[in-house]
Protein backbone atom coordinates (compact mmCIF):
# COMPACT_ATOMS: atom_id res chain seq x y z
CA UNK A 1 0.00 0.00 0.00
CA UNK A 2 1.24 3.30 -1.08
CA UNK A 3 2.37 5.64 1.86
CA UNK A 4 0.52 8.71 2.12
CA UNK A 5 2.95 11.65 2.15
CA UNK A 6 0.19 14.74 1.89
CA UNK A 7 -0.64 17.02 4.72
CA UNK A 8 -1.62 15.30 7.78
CA UNK A 9 -4.42 15.93 10.11
CA UNK A 10 -4.40 17.28 13.23
CA UNK A 11 -7.35 15.64 14.36
CA UNK A 12 -9.27 12.80 13.15
CA UNK A 13 -12.40 11.55 14.63
CA UNK A 14 -14.33 8.54 13.58
CA UNK A 15 -17.85 9.46 14.51
CA UNK A 16 -21.15 7.55 14.18
CA UNK A 17 -24.41 8.40 12.04
CA UNK A 18 -25.71 10.23 15.33
CA UNK A 19 -22.24 12.05 15.83
CA UNK A 20 -20.79 10.20 18.88
CA UNK A 21 -16.97 10.04 19.09
CA UNK A 22 -15.70 5.93 18.39
CA UNK A 23 -12.34 6.93 17.62
CA UNK A 24 -10.06 9.91 18.06
CA UNK A 25 -6.31 10.23 16.97
CA UNK A 26 -3.78 12.96 17.26
CA UNK A 27 -0.82 14.39 15.39
CA UNK A 28 2.53 13.94 16.87
CA UNK A 29 3.05 17.93 17.28
CA UNK A 30 -0.07 17.20 19.81
CA UNK A 31 0.52 13.42 21.49
CA UNK A 32 0.64 15.68 24.52
CA UNK A 33 -3.22 15.86 24.44
CA UNK A 34 -4.99 13.27 26.44
CA UNK A 35 -8.73 12.37 24.78
CA UNK A 36 -9.93 9.51 25.76
CA UNK A 37 -12.52 11.88 27.76
CA UNK A 38 -13.86 12.21 24.23
CA UNK A 39 -14.66 8.92 23.42
CA UNK A 40 -18.49 8.09 23.60
CA UNK A 41 -19.38 11.68 24.03
CA UNK A 42 -21.35 14.07 20.84
CA UNK A 43 -18.67 16.04 18.97
CA UNK A 44 -21.15 18.87 20.12
CA UNK A 45 -20.42 18.65 23.21
CA UNK A 46 -16.98 19.68 23.01
CA UNK A 47 -16.65 22.46 20.74
CA UNK A 48 -17.40 26.32 21.69
CA UNK A 49 -20.35 27.60 20.92
CA UNK A 50 -20.21 25.57 17.53
CA UNK A 51 -23.18 22.95 18.08
CA UNK A 52 -24.76 24.25 15.29
CA UNK A 53 -21.97 24.18 12.73
CA UNK A 54 -21.71 20.33 14.11
CA UNK A 55 -25.62 20.29 12.91
CA UNK A 56 -24.87 21.11 9.46
CA UNK A 57 -21.70 19.36 9.23
CA UNK A 58 -23.60 16.23 9.71
CA UNK A 59 -26.43 17.00 7.42
CA UNK A 60 -24.27 18.01 4.70
CA UNK A 61 -22.53 14.93 5.04
CA UNK A 62 -25.09 12.79 4.68
CA UNK A 63 -26.27 14.46 2.05
CA UNK A 64 -23.67 14.98 0.00
CA UNK A 65 -21.16 12.11 0.95
CA UNK A 66 -18.65 15.20 2.00
CA UNK A 67 -18.92 18.22 4.21
CA UNK A 68 -17.58 22.01 3.18
CA UNK A 69 -15.02 23.28 5.32
CA UNK A 70 -15.75 25.03 8.61
CA UNK A 71 -14.32 26.91 11.24
CA UNK A 72 -14.52 25.85 15.01
CA UNK A 73 -13.10 26.03 18.29
CA UNK A 74 -12.09 22.73 19.64
CA UNK A 75 -12.11 22.15 23.16
CA UNK A 76 -9.47 19.60 25.12
CA UNK A 77 -9.48 18.14 27.61
CA UNK A 78 -6.49 19.75 29.45
CA UNK A 79 -8.48 23.17 29.19
CA UNK A 80 -6.69 23.89 25.57
CA UNK A 81 -8.66 25.65 22.78
CA UNK A 82 -7.67 25.79 19.30
CA UNK A 83 -9.48 27.15 16.28
CA UNK A 84 -9.87 24.63 13.61
CA UNK A 85 -10.90 23.98 10.34
CA UNK A 86 -12.87 20.77 9.69
CA UNK A 87 -14.26 18.64 6.54
CA UNK A 88 -16.21 15.39 7.25
CA UNK A 89 -16.56 12.78 4.72
CA UNK A 90 -19.24 9.70 4.54
CA UNK A 91 -18.21 6.03 5.20
CA UNK A 92 -19.48 3.06 3.58
CA UNK A 93 -22.59 1.46 5.08
CA UNK A 94 -23.08 2.67 8.10
CA UNK A 95 -19.75 2.72 9.19
CA UNK A 96 -19.95 6.19 9.95
CA UNK A 97 -18.43 9.40 9.10
CA UNK A 98 -14.95 10.40 9.68
CA UNK A 99 -13.77 14.07 10.75
CA UNK A 100 -10.88 15.62 9.50
CA UNK A 101 -9.57 18.91 11.47
CA UNK A 102 -6.14 20.93 10.68
CA UNK A 103 -5.25 23.21 13.65
CA UNK A 104 -5.45 27.10 12.30
CA UNK A 105 -3.48 28.56 15.37
CA UNK A 106 -0.41 29.59 13.37
CA UNK A 107 -2.79 31.24 10.69
CA UNK A 108 -4.91 33.24 13.37
CA UNK A 109 -1.92 34.17 14.77
CA UNK A 110 -0.84 35.16 11.15
CA UNK A 111 -3.94 37.26 10.79
CA UNK A 112 -3.45 39.40 14.14
CA UNK A 113 -0.28 39.72 13.07
CA UNK A 114 -1.45 41.34 9.96
CA UNK A 115 -4.12 43.27 11.11
CA UNK A 116 -1.75 44.85 13.66
CA UNK A 117 0.71 45.63 11.05
CA UNK A 118 -2.00 46.93 8.92
CA UNK A 119 -3.24 49.15 11.90
CA UNK A 120 0.43 50.48 12.22
CA UNK A 121 0.77 51.38 8.66
CA UNK A 122 -2.55 53.05 9.13
CA UNK A 123 -1.06 55.15 11.82
CA UNK A 124 2.34 55.92 10.31
CA UNK A 125 0.31 56.62 7.45
CA UNK A 126 -1.92 59.73 9.51
CA UNK A 127 1.15 60.63 11.02
CA UNK A 128 3.55 61.41 7.97
CA UNK A 129 -0.02 63.00 6.26
CA UNK A 130 0.49 65.48 9.46
CA UNK A 131 4.20 65.81 8.86
CA UNK A 132 3.50 66.64 5.50
CA UNK A 133 1.30 69.17 6.15
CA UNK A 134 3.05 70.80 9.01
CA UNK A 135 5.91 71.40 5.79
CA UNK A 136 4.04 72.54 3.66
CA UNK A 137 2.70 75.35 6.19
CA UNK A 138 6.51 75.86 7.08
CA UNK A 139 8.06 75.92 3.70
CA UNK A 140 4.95 78.13 2.55
CA UNK A 141 5.39 80.79 5.30
CA UNK A 142 8.89 81.34 4.74
CA UNK A 143 10.76 84.09 4.35
CA UNK A 144 13.25 82.36 1.92
CA UNK A 145 12.77 81.49 -1.67
CA UNK A 146 11.87 77.52 -1.72
CA UNK A 147 12.17 74.87 -4.78
CA UNK A 148 12.16 71.45 -4.91
CA UNK A 149 13.73 70.31 -8.43
CA UNK A 150 14.32 66.90 -10.26
CA UNK A 151 18.02 65.74 -10.36
CA UNK A 152 17.72 64.34 -13.55
CA UNK A 153 16.62 67.65 -14.94
CA UNK A 154 16.45 70.58 -12.71
CA UNK A 155 12.77 70.29 -13.68
CA UNK A 156 10.64 72.55 -10.77
CA UNK A 157 8.27 69.84 -8.84
CA UNK A 158 7.34 72.44 -5.89
CA UNK A 159 8.08 76.24 -5.27
CA UNK A 160 6.19 78.49 -2.48
CA UNK A 161 5.22 81.74 -2.65
CA UNK A 162 8.32 84.35 -2.16
CA UNK A 163 10.08 81.49 -4.64
CA UNK A 164 7.37 82.38 -7.07
CA UNK A 165 7.82 86.02 -6.51
CA UNK A 166 11.29 85.62 -6.81
CA UNK A 167 11.45 84.28 -9.93
CA UNK A 168 9.05 86.95 -11.84
CA UNK A 169 6.02 84.58 -12.06
CA UNK A 170 4.08 86.20 -9.11
CA UNK A 171 1.34 87.37 -11.57
CA UNK A 172 0.58 84.15 -13.23
CA UNK A 173 -0.20 80.92 -11.82
CA UNK A 174 1.90 79.00 -9.51
CA UNK A 175 1.48 75.64 -11.86
CA UNK A 176 3.15 77.81 -14.51
CA UNK A 177 6.37 78.07 -12.49
CA UNK A 178 6.08 73.65 -11.62
CA UNK A 179 7.73 71.63 -14.40
CA UNK A 180 9.51 74.22 -15.75
CA UNK A 181 13.34 74.19 -15.99
CA UNK A 182 14.61 76.04 -12.98
CA UNK A 183 18.03 77.41 -14.77
CA UNK A 184 16.24 78.89 -17.26
CA UNK A 185 14.71 80.84 -14.74
CA UNK A 186 18.49 82.49 -13.79
CA UNK A 187 20.42 84.81 -15.99
CA UNK A 188 22.63 83.42 -18.55
CA UNK A 189 25.82 84.49 -16.52
CA UNK A 190 25.02 82.82 -13.63
CA UNK A 191 24.14 79.03 -15.14
CA UNK A 192 27.66 78.04 -14.77
CA UNK A 193 28.05 78.50 -11.34
CA UNK A 194 24.93 77.12 -10.53
CA UNK A 195 25.49 74.13 -12.44
CA UNK A 196 28.66 73.78 -10.81
CA UNK A 197 27.44 73.93 -7.61
CA UNK A 198 24.20 71.73 -8.12
CA UNK A 199 26.70 68.68 -9.52
CA UNK A 200 27.96 69.38 -5.84
CA UNK A 201 25.56 69.20 -3.92
CA UNK A 202 24.75 65.62 -6.31
CA UNK A 203 27.76 64.54 -5.65
CA UNK A 204 28.52 65.25 -1.88
CA UNK A 205 24.86 66.04 -0.32
CA UNK A 206 25.55 69.71 0.00
CA UNK A 207 27.97 72.45 -1.33
CA UNK A 208 28.62 75.91 0.09
CA UNK A 209 26.14 78.55 -1.03
CA UNK A 210 26.96 80.70 -3.97
CA UNK A 211 25.82 84.82 -5.36
CA UNK A 212 23.26 84.91 -8.51
CA UNK A 213 20.90 87.59 -9.40
CA UNK A 214 17.38 86.84 -10.45
CA UNK A 215 18.02 89.28 -13.09
CA UNK A 216 20.55 91.54 -14.76
CA UNK A 217 19.94 94.33 -12.28
CA UNK A 218 18.56 92.86 -9.51
CA UNK A 219 20.03 92.70 -5.99
CA UNK A 220 21.85 89.55 -5.13
CA UNK A 221 20.66 86.26 -3.75
CA UNK A 222 22.30 83.69 -1.80
CA UNK A 223 21.41 80.06 -3.38
CA UNK A 224 21.96 77.34 -1.07
CA UNK A 225 21.08 73.66 -2.19
CA UNK A 226 21.07 70.19 -0.55
CA UNK A 227 19.58 66.51 -1.50
CA UNK A 228 16.61 65.00 -0.37
CA UNK A 229 15.55 61.33 -1.06
CA UNK A 230 12.35 60.74 -2.66
CA UNK A 231 10.37 57.85 -3.58
CA UNK A 232 10.06 58.59 -6.89
CA UNK A 233 13.52 60.34 -7.54
CA UNK A 234 16.47 62.54 -5.83
CA UNK A 235 15.53 66.12 -5.19
CA UNK A 236 17.45 68.97 -4.86
CA UNK A 237 16.23 71.33 -1.87
CA UNK A 238 17.15 74.77 -3.07
CA UNK A 239 16.90 77.64 -1.02
CA UNK A 240 17.47 81.73 -1.85
CA UNK A 241 17.41 84.46 0.65
CA UNK A 242 18.09 88.36 -0.32
CA UNK A 243 21.65 89.69 0.55
CA UNK A 244 21.77 93.02 -1.20
CA UNK A 245 18.88 94.44 1.44
CA UNK A 246 21.56 95.68 3.70
CA UNK A 247 23.76 97.69 0.81
CA UNK A 248 20.57 99.70 0.16
CA UNK A 249 19.91 102.99 1.59
CA UNK A 250 17.71 102.83 4.86
CA UNK A 251 16.05 105.28 6.35
CA UNK A 252 17.95 107.58 9.15
CA UNK A 253 17.38 106.37 12.22
CA UNK A 254 18.42 106.28 16.11
CA UNK A 255 17.73 103.04 17.36
CA UNK A 256 20.83 100.93 18.03
CA UNK A 257 19.18 97.59 17.04
CA UNK A 258 18.54 99.08 13.68
CA UNK A 259 21.98 99.81 13.29
CA UNK A 260 23.51 96.56 14.18
CA UNK A 261 21.04 94.66 12.03
CA UNK A 262 22.69 96.69 9.02
CA UNK A 263 26.26 96.16 10.16
CA UNK A 264 28.45 94.04 7.78
CA UNK A 265 30.41 91.81 9.94
CA UNK A 266 28.38 89.80 11.99
CA UNK A 267 27.07 90.67 15.51
CA UNK A 268 25.72 88.42 18.47
CA UNK A 269 25.00 88.41 22.28
CA UNK A 270 25.44 85.73 24.53
CA UNK A 271 25.02 84.62 27.89
CA UNK A 272 27.55 83.43 30.52
CA UNK A 273 26.34 79.93 29.32
CA UNK A 274 27.11 80.52 25.51
CA UNK A 275 23.43 80.66 24.83
CA UNK A 276 22.61 83.36 21.94
CA UNK A 277 19.89 86.06 22.71
CA UNK A 278 20.73 88.44 19.90
CA UNK A 279 22.03 88.59 16.48
CA UNK A 280 21.83 90.43 13.41
CA UNK A 281 21.69 89.57 9.75
CA UNK A 282 24.84 89.24 8.93
CA UNK A 283 25.64 86.36 11.57
CA UNK A 284 22.18 84.61 10.04
CA UNK A 285 24.61 84.56 6.89
CA UNK A 286 26.91 83.50 8.47
CA UNK A 287 25.95 80.58 9.99
CA UNK A 288 23.52 79.59 7.13
CA UNK A 289 20.13 79.88 9.20
CA UNK A 290 16.83 81.39 7.99
CA UNK A 291 15.60 83.35 10.87
CA UNK A 292 16.33 85.14 13.91
CA UNK A 293 13.83 82.69 16.45
CA UNK A 294 15.98 79.37 14.96
CA UNK A 295 18.81 80.90 16.62
CA UNK A 296 17.77 82.32 20.57
CA UNK A 297 19.23 80.20 22.98
CA UNK A 298 21.33 78.16 20.74
CA UNK A 299 24.68 77.79 22.08
CA UNK A 300 27.35 79.64 20.20
CA UNK A 301 30.02 76.62 20.41
CA UNK A 302 27.22 74.87 17.85
CA UNK A 303 28.82 76.66 14.86
CA UNK A 304 33.00 76.88 16.56
CA UNK A 305 34.91 74.51 14.89
CA UNK A 306 38.50 75.34 15.89
CA UNK A 307 39.75 73.41 19.01
CA UNK A 308 41.88 75.56 21.12
CA UNK A 309 39.65 78.94 19.97
CA UNK A 310 35.72 77.28 20.85
CA UNK A 311 33.69 78.92 23.40
CA UNK A 312 35.05 77.82 26.96
CA UNK A 313 38.16 79.69 25.95
CA UNK A 314 36.42 82.67 24.42
CA UNK A 315 34.40 83.23 27.51
CA UNK A 316 37.09 82.31 30.15
CA UNK A 317 39.39 85.41 28.68
CA UNK A 318 36.35 87.57 28.59
CA UNK A 319 35.80 87.14 32.39
CA UNK A 320 38.88 87.32 32.89
CA UNK A 321 39.99 90.35 30.83
CA UNK A 322 37.07 91.77 30.01
CA UNK A 323 37.90 91.92 26.51
CA UNK A 324 38.95 89.89 23.92
CA UNK A 325 40.62 91.07 20.45
CA UNK A 326 41.04 89.12 17.23
CA UNK A 327 40.86 85.26 18.21
CA UNK A 328 40.79 83.65 15.29
CA UNK A 329 38.66 80.53 14.45
CA UNK A 330 36.42 78.69 11.97
CA UNK A 331 32.81 78.79 11.80
CA UNK A 332 31.09 75.97 9.78
CA UNK A 333 26.97 76.53 8.66
CA UNK A 334 24.53 74.69 8.78
CA UNK A 335 24.85 73.73 5.10
CA UNK A 336 28.74 72.78 5.71
CA UNK A 337 30.58 76.60 4.60
CA UNK A 338 33.47 76.57 6.73
CA UNK A 339 34.84 80.62 7.32
CA UNK A 340 37.69 81.85 8.81
CA UNK A 341 36.56 84.75 11.16
CA UNK A 342 38.10 86.88 13.72
CA UNK A 343 36.50 87.15 17.19
CA UNK A 344 36.34 90.36 19.21
CA UNK A 345 34.02 90.43 22.42
CA UNK A 346 33.62 92.37 25.21
CA UNK A 347 31.15 91.65 28.86
CA UNK A 348 28.96 94.12 29.94
CA UNK A 349 25.73 94.28 32.17
CA UNK A 350 25.45 93.29 35.99
CA UNK A 351 26.05 89.58 37.50
CA UNK A 352 21.92 88.98 36.70
CA UNK A 353 21.96 90.06 33.40
CA UNK A 354 25.68 89.77 32.29
CA UNK A 355 26.27 89.40 28.68
CA UNK A 356 29.03 89.11 26.32
CA UNK A 357 29.04 90.99 23.16
CA UNK A 358 31.15 89.67 20.09
CA UNK A 359 31.48 90.50 16.90
CA UNK A 360 32.76 87.89 14.11
CA UNK A 361 34.56 89.50 11.05
CA UNK A 362 35.11 87.36 7.77
CA UNK A 363 38.69 87.47 7.37
CA UNK A 364 39.04 84.27 4.58
CA UNK A 365 39.89 87.08 1.39
CA UNK A 366 42.68 89.01 3.16
CA UNK A 367 44.13 85.08 4.92
CA UNK A 368 47.51 84.67 2.79
CA UNK A 369 48.53 81.05 3.90
CA UNK A 370 51.61 81.29 2.13
CA UNK A 371 52.64 84.48 3.98
CA UNK A 372 51.13 82.95 7.40
CA UNK A 373 53.30 79.85 7.21
CA UNK A 374 56.87 81.55 5.41
CA UNK A 375 58.49 80.61 8.63
CA UNK A 376 57.57 77.80 9.21
CA UNK A 377 58.06 76.38 5.27
CA UNK A 378 61.12 77.96 5.36
CA UNK A 379 62.14 75.60 8.68
CA UNK A 380 60.72 72.19 6.97
CA UNK A 381 62.66 72.79 4.03
CA UNK A 382 65.95 73.26 5.65
CA UNK A 383 65.35 69.90 6.85
CA UNK A 384 64.81 68.50 3.73
CA UNK A 385 68.78 69.00 3.45
CA UNK A 386 69.16 66.23 6.05
CA UNK A 387 67.35 63.36 4.36
CA UNK A 388 69.68 60.60 3.67
CA UNK A 389 72.38 62.05 6.12
CA UNK A 390 70.64 61.55 9.18
CA UNK A 391 68.18 58.37 10.43
CA UNK A 392 64.68 59.02 10.12
CA UNK A 393 63.43 58.84 13.72
CA UNK A 394 66.13 62.11 14.54
CA UNK A 395 63.93 63.44 11.38
CA UNK A 396 60.60 63.03 12.94
CA UNK A 397 61.88 64.74 16.54
CA UNK A 398 63.53 67.19 14.46
CA UNK A 399 59.85 68.47 12.31
CA UNK A 400 57.97 67.81 15.46
CA UNK A 401 59.85 70.25 17.55
CA UNK A 402 59.99 72.70 14.37
CA UNK A 403 55.77 72.74 14.41
CA UNK A 404 55.60 73.07 18.57
CA UNK A 405 57.91 76.30 18.28
CA UNK A 406 55.58 77.93 15.38
CA UNK A 407 52.31 76.71 17.02
CA UNK A 408 53.42 78.09 20.47
CA UNK A 409 54.45 81.93 18.89
CA UNK A 410 51.67 81.80 17.25
CA UNK A 411 49.44 81.04 20.68
CA UNK A 412 51.07 83.61 22.61
CA UNK A 413 50.82 86.42 19.65
CA UNK A 414 47.09 85.57 19.76
CA UNK A 415 47.05 85.77 23.85
CA UNK A 416 49.24 89.01 23.34
CA UNK A 417 51.68 86.80 25.66
CA UNK A 418 49.74 86.19 28.27
CA UNK A 419 50.92 82.69 29.18
CA UNK A 420 47.28 80.79 30.74
CA UNK A 421 45.15 82.35 27.55
CA UNK A 422 48.16 80.69 25.37
CA UNK A 423 47.72 76.99 27.22
CA UNK A 424 44.29 77.34 26.87
CA UNK A 425 44.68 77.76 23.01
CA UNK A 426 47.01 75.23 22.34
CA UNK A 427 45.08 72.65 24.93
CA UNK A 428 48.13 72.51 27.21
CA UNK A 429 48.51 73.24 31.44
CA UNK A 430 50.78 75.93 32.33
CA UNK A 431 53.20 73.43 33.20
CA UNK A 432 53.57 71.82 29.99
CA UNK A 433 52.90 75.12 27.87
CA UNK A 434 56.70 76.22 30.54
CA UNK A 435 58.05 73.34 29.90
CA UNK A 436 58.08 74.03 26.04
CA UNK A 437 59.28 77.77 26.55
CA UNK A 438 62.17 76.42 28.26
CA UNK A 439 62.95 73.72 25.78
CA UNK A 440 62.94 76.10 22.78
CA UNK A 441 64.70 78.87 24.56
CA UNK A 442 61.43 80.97 24.10
CA UNK A 443 62.22 83.46 27.12
CA UNK A 444 60.93 86.90 25.52
CA UNK A 445 57.95 85.74 24.91
CA UNK A 446 58.06 84.14 28.52
CA UNK A 447 58.76 87.72 29.60
CA UNK A 448 55.63 89.16 28.09
CA UNK A 449 53.38 86.84 29.48
CA UNK A 450 54.60 87.67 32.70
CA UNK A 451 54.23 91.12 32.49
CA UNK A 452 51.03 90.59 30.96
CA UNK A 453 49.39 88.53 33.42
CA UNK A 454 50.87 90.80 35.76
CA UNK A 455 48.89 93.67 34.11
CA UNK A 456 45.98 91.95 34.32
Amino acid sequence: MAEFHGPRPDVTLLLDMDGVIREATLSPNMSAENVDAWLGRPWSEIVDDASEKIERIMQDTKRTGISAFRQITQRFPSGLELPMEFTTVLLGGRAGMLAIGKNLQAVAELQARLISAQQTIERDYWRLREIETRYRLVIEDSNEAVLLAKVSDLRIVEANRTATAALGTSSRRRDNLVGRDFLQEIPAKDREPVELMLRRVRDQGKAPGIVIHLSEDAAPWMLRGSLMTSDNAPMFLLQMAPIGKAAQPSPVTDDPEALIDNLPDAVISIDGAGAIKRANRAFLELVEVGSKDALLDEKLSRWLLRPGADLSVLVSNVERHGTVRMLSTTIQGELGTETEVEISAAAYGTDGLRRICIVLRNVARRLSPTAEHDNLRTALAALNESVGKTPLRKLVKSTVEVVEQHYVRAALELANGNRTSAAEILGLSRQSLYAKLDRYNLTQSEEDGEETEKGS
